[in-house]
């Protein structure tokens, strides 16, 4: 049996939790509505006030989607009552961040700024050499900030570029001079 898979998600007050033909699970929350179409060997049943994921049959498919539709399952009902958000830094001589509408115009060492458009139900946020990304949805917030990352990722002779607050750069000792 799944460890993860087993273990029951509890439905907040102000959460509304539907599901449809084919797997298809809307959560409506607070912060907003999350839809995703989950896969279809796997049940999910609403019992009272928590939502109990199980699998029909122990086949190789079904156990290895048991534990991954639990989870995104909690997920949703976590993003639309309190929401992700994920925080990088920027660090380098000259290298910075401005926010312009929903545009986040990056000076990276490029001859050219690297402008980023706010995707649909992302909000990036600019503070000093911090840019903040928050949504409603997991994978949506993960994947905007891991874009912004790729642009310029950290390097390790001085640690510049841009990294993840709490991620740890393993420096280099730079050349010998002899």
């Amino acid at each position: 049996m799944s460890r993860i898979g087993k273990q029951p998600i509890e439905i907040p007050a102000g959460v509304e939790l539907k599901i449809g033909e084919n797997n298809m699970i809307t959560v409506k929350g607070p912060k907003g509505t999350l839809e995703k179409t989950l896969p279809t060997g796997i049940n999910i049943d609403v019992e009272e006030n928590t939502i109990v994921v199980t699998r029909p049959n122990d086949l190789k498919r079904n156990r290895a989607m048991h534990g991954l539709t639990r989870t995104l399952v909690a997920n949703m009902v976590e993003g639309v009552t309190n929401g992700y958000s994920k925080q990088l830094e920027i660090n380098g001589v000259g290298y910075r961040a401005q926010k312009q509408g929903n545009k986040l115009v990056l000076s990276l060492g490029y001859s050219h700024p690297v402008e980023m458009e706010d995707p649909a139900g992302i909000e990036s946020v600019v503070e000093g050499n911090k840019i903040t990304i928050s949504g409603i949805d997991k994978e949506k917030v993960g994947q905007f900030a891991a874009e912004i990352r790729f642009k310029r990722p950290p390097e390790p002779y001085k640690g510049k570029g841009i990294k993840y607050v709490d991620e740890v750069i393993r420096r280099k000792e730079g050349k010998t001079g002899k």
